[in-house]
């Protein structure tokens, strides 16, 4: 009985030590995110942005958990970015949702007054169409463009999370078509002129890049400070 107290108490101390220092290297992480440049990449989906965030790791930097962005879609539609702005403590680069949608970038840029954004972009809005569709067709409509129907049944983040941003994002009834072709280009194209025109006297916060351009791994070098062995980006959630 005695050995086994001693035991459980020398197990405590240990535990006890282990939680001190995990709240010593949390707060030496989160000083050293405080003091980083933070990097948003605000290209609408479907322009690279997961291969960026696959390059920003690869070059070591921290990048945000995408599944726990995804989940502060509420908030954005609400138009609250309290959590939004608190969860971007948590790394140096960040994309796709909420940060690829219309505005996001202006939030940002008001409170992380060191930050740098990238607009990634593609050959056309045409090309940008088609790769969201494929893409939706894959992970939503197994393989065929999804209907409302689809969308509000996949599990993807949670059930109906999909037809939920598409409804709001594109500002969408039920009865129109949720793969409008002139309403997304509508939406692609405005939403890059937006951040052209934000940015316009700003050149040196803001990188527009195509990531299949010859020299845009340079460029996305030069703009973020690093030195590479690398020349290209890789491909990730290829449509």
């Amino acid at each position: 009985m005695g050995v086994n107290s001693g035991i459980a108490k020398k197990l405590g101390i240990v535990k006890q030590v282990d939680a001190v220092k995990i709240a010593i290297d949390n707060k030496k992480k989160q000083n050293y995110l405080n003091q980083r440049t933070k990097y948003f990449c605000v290209g609408s989906n479907k322009t690279g942005t997961t291969s960026l965030a696959r390059a920003f790791k690869n070059e070591g930097f921290i990048v945000g958990n995408q599944r726990e962005a995804e989940l502060l879609t509420e908030d954005y539609f609400k138009g609250d970015f309290k959590k939004i702005l608190k969860y971007c403590k948590t790394a140096e680069a960040f994309q796709d949702v909420p940060f690829s949608w219309p505005d996001t970038y202006k939030k940002l840029d008001k409170n992380f007054s060191n930050a740098k954004f990238i607009l990634t972009v593609r050959d056309s809005s045409d090309q940008w169409y088609n790769s969201v569709v494929n893409f939706h067709a894959k992970i939503f409509g197994k393989g065929k463009i999804p209907n409302w129907e689809l969308l509000k049944n996949t599990e993807y983040v949670y059930r109906g999370w999909a037809h939920e941003i598409i409804q709001k994002l594109y500002n969408l009834t039920l009865n129109d078509d949720p793969y409008d072709k002139e309403v997304l280009i509508d939406h692609y194209e405005k939403h890059n002129n937006d951040v052209l025109n934000y940015f316009k006297d700003r050149s040196e916060d803001l990188l527009v890049i195509n990531l299949s351009e010859k020299d845009a791994y340079q460029r996305f070098c030069n703009f973020i400070g690093v030195k590479s062995d690398k020349t290209e980006f890789p491909w990730e959630n290829k449509t």
